[in-house]
């Protein structure tokens, strides 16, 4: 179960790395030309950005508290906010009729939902 679980966490961090760089650095206009980009058009450069820093510290987050074995409980926690950040995709392209995106979404939210009740409940870090 805990390899488990560090696969998934590691499989999550690795998609909000490359997410969070994406958002981060790459122009706003051609995120939005690229499919399922395009939300970006109707957000603001501050909004993309800003989850673009929020994907970044995730990706920090589901690994580093665990490896170091510092605060592990941010672990769990930053699963529980990933799971949020999926939601509020799914969400966005509902909007804009984005339906194998959503699926996407879903799988990662899945995923999110699993580290987060399997560092919570059956294997925690301190356990």
């Amino acid at each position: 179960m805990n390899l488990a679980l560090w696969i998934a966490a590691g499989l999550l961090a690795t998609i909000a790395l490359a997410g969070g760089i994406t958002k981060t650095f790459v122009p706003k206009q051609k995120l939005a030309a690229h499919n399922g980009g395009g939300w970006t058009g109707d957000a603001s450069v501050g909004f993309v950005k800003t989850l673009g820093v929020l994907e970044l510290l995730a990706a920090i987050g589901l690994i580093l508290p665990g490896v170091l074995d510092i605060a592990p409980v941010l672990v769990p926690v930053t699963a529980i906010c990933w799971v949020l950040l999926m939601i509020g995709a799914m969400i966005t392209h509902l909007r804009y009729g984005e339906a194998r995106f959503i699926v996407l979404n879903l799988v990662y939210l899945a995923i999110a939902a699993f580290v987060a009740w399997g560092r919570l409940g059956p294997e925690p870090f301190s356990g």
